[in-house]
């Protein structure tokens, strides 16, 4: 039975490995492309329900970006803040600024899905960037970057929404550590051609893009999904593309307390089962795997069985991952997540088991 269960260590192992090394590897050993800057006239969408505090703080960096042709979209979603009152202010001392009001009724009450699709029309350039109302680019050039990926074909662009660090705060260095961990896969899987996801803190697309697919119209129901359940339809190996250089970036305060993450993994989570088959298949793989990695390697560890060659597998899974992950961490500016591994990690899986088994007994609350 031991020589079995060992057997399968091994194959867990290779697994692991091929997932660290070569998939991931896509992204982790990448080497920066320089792009051609583009004038192409890009809008920018924001989308805000009770954000009046963002908004005043990160509304005017982005009317400071250093590109020649832009508007800003910005969608007050039936806000009971202060939220419409400033972006009226707004409206009314810059002409690049287009204001969107939604109104709640009764067919899409509460559903971000309407209001972005409201934003979306009303946009007046083909070339959309989308960034939410919590979130705040890196720098003046973010426009620039995230646009100069766009090509003839290549007419979605995923980028990398971090989150801001906070000294002292495990916490932090664990969401932070998921948010690398979930980029590095998105990523990868997009540059080996089968993308199934972006994130709505950063992302970009030409508006034929959004229409192919009806819009939301599939999953219009669900009140997540407006980033990750779009790409994962309307993208492909022809027009997707990354962009992962450092001014390209968004950040966005991340929550301050276990419950409050917890809950927004719980979100996040349930939308994951409506991607298509093989995008299920390859994300619950890697999570079984790295569940059993753990298991089996504390159990043949217990009963002392070909320790040597346990212990070697061990160390050798942990070496490969952590180069991996280190080569990622080091293009996503996240390298100070990495001295915590693989603690992390693991606090990272016991966080991902609870989620799921959470989610199974109670449905997650949704979009404010």
């Amino acid at each position: 039975m031991l020589d079995i269960l060992l057997y399968v260590f091994f194959g867990i192992v290779l697994l692991q490995f091929i997932y660290y090394s070569v998939i991931f590897g896509k992204f982790s050993f990448a080497k920066m492309q320089a792009n051609t800057p583009k004038r192409i006239p890009i809008s920018v969408i924001i989308c805000a329900k009770n954000e009046e505090e963002n908004i005043k703080n990160f509304v005017p960096l982005l009317l400071e970006q250093n590109y020649p042709d832009f508007e800003l979209v910005l969608i007050d979603d039936s806000s009971s803040d202060n939220t419409l009152e400033i972006f009226e202010e707004l409206e009314k001392k810059h002409s690049n600024i287009k204001l969107v009001k939604v109104k709640n009724n009764e067919t899409f009450w509460g559903n971000k899905k309407f209001a972005l699709t409201l934003g979306i029309k009303a946009a007046k350039n083909e070339y959309l960037l989308f960034m939410d109302a919590d979130c705040y680019p890196n720098s003046k050039e973010w426009i620039k970057e995230m646009s100069s990926n766009f090509t003839l074909k290549r007419t979605i662009v995923l980028g990398y929404g971090a989150y801001e660090k906070i000294n002292g705060s495990f916490l932090n260095k664990l969401i932070r550590f998921e948010t690398l961990l979930t980029a590095t896969q998105y990523f990868s899987w997009a540059k080996i051609g089968k993308p199934y996801m972006g994130v709505g803190r950063n992302l970009a697309y030409k508006r034929e893009e959004f229409f192919k697919v009806n819009g939301f119209i599939e999953h219009i129901k669900l009140r997540s999904g407006d980033d990750d359940l779009f790409i994962n339809q309307a993208s492909d190996s022809k027009n997707t593309t990354i962009c992962f250089s450092p001014d390209s970036f968004t950040y966005s305060k991340p929550k301050t307390t276990f419950a409050e993450w917890f809950n927004q993994k719980r979100r996040h989570v349930s939308t994951a089962k409506h991607y298509k088959s093989f995008d299920r298949f390859q994300l619950g793989l890697f999570f079984i795997t790295q569940f059993l990695f753990l298991v089996l390697a504390i159990f043949l560890l217990a009963f002392q069985h070909e320790w040597i060659i346990v212990t070697s597998l061990i160390a050798g899974r942990y070496l490969f991952s952590w180069i991996s992950l280190g080569y990622a961490a080091n293009k996503l500016k996240e390298k100070d997540v990495m001295y915590w591994y693989p603690i992390i990690e693991i606090a990272l899986l016991v966080t991902h088991l609870n989620v799921f088994f959470t989610n199974m007994f109670s449905k997650p609350v949704h979009w404010k």
